[in-house]
């Protein structure tokens, strides 16, 4: 079993104190799980997460007022790093994994399945451990017979390519064998930022965010390359900018 080294701190969010009550025995039962928030609301998980900065959070999909997709939403790049949505139903499930979600715990389940659930995250909580312990200054490109080594800070910005990640530097291109989510995992969050499903950019490089034609926002980079920006990252990305002026 993976190992947490730092102890998990978890949030479980349910308007239903029964459904909270089971979430919370089965982790009480784990000794790596080291503090246990309870929220009635998303407007009080809101609150918490962002006073307390929690490892892992249980959220509920179908709430009054605020459910778990606005959680998500107004989070931003407060969302904790393990996310498992407890639900009822299953209709959610795909929008809720390209919401980034890490798994999706439909009721009623068993204790093995659970346990499996909690597994991913130690599994994916341990990894970050591991990975922000030493951020990586350069990424080694194999191409051709060639090894690039291509410093962090060049890079302009970075798309997904099926299998691989096309690295965008100055006028060039190379291809990295790695999943978007894993080298945005790896990459400093105060220098890089989602703004699409497939697409992060180096705020180094954000000239300014705009409308276009169709009412949709655009990205200008600073060489005048234009990206497209997602209405979910949106706030995210504002956020963070506003954070280096």
């Amino acid at each position: 079993m993976v190992k947490v080294s730092s102890g998990i701190r978890a949030v479980v969010v349910d308007d239903e104190a029964l459904a909270r009550s089971s979430v919370v025995s089965l982790l009480k039962s784990d000794p790596d799980v080291v503090s246990i928030v309870e929220c009635a609301s998303g407007q009080e998980a809101l609150e918490s997460i962002r006073a307390d900065k929690p490892d892992l959070l249980y959220l509920d999909v179908q709430m009054p007022e605020c459910d778990g997709f606005d959680v998500i939403e107004l989070l931003g790049r407060e969302v904790p790093p393990a996310v498992i949505f407890v639900t009822a139903y299953d209709e959610y499930a795909l929008r809720a994994f390209e919401a980034g979600v890490l798994d999706y715990l439909l009721k009623p389940f068993d204790d093995a399945r659970f346990n499996r659930a909690l597994a991913r995250a130690k599994e994916k909580l341990s990894a970050l451990q591991s990975r922000r312990s030493q951020l990586p200054e350069r990424l080694i490109v194999k191409n051709a017979g060639q090894v690039w080594f291509i410093r962090v800070q060049d890079i302009d910005w970075i798309e997904a390519a099926d299998y691989y990640v096309c690295l965008h530097v100055g006028g060039k291109s190379h291809l990295l064998r790695r999943s978007l989510t894993d080298l945005e995992e790896s990459l400093a969050p105060d220098s890089f930022c989602r703004i699409h499903r497939s697409i992060m950019v180096n705020l180094n490089r954000v000239n300014r965010i705009e409308f276009d034609t169709a009412g949709e926002y655009d990205v200008l980079l600073e060489g005048g390359k234009r990206l497209k920006l997602s209405r979910r990252y949106r706030k995210t990305l504002e956020a963070r900018l506003s954070q280096r002026t």
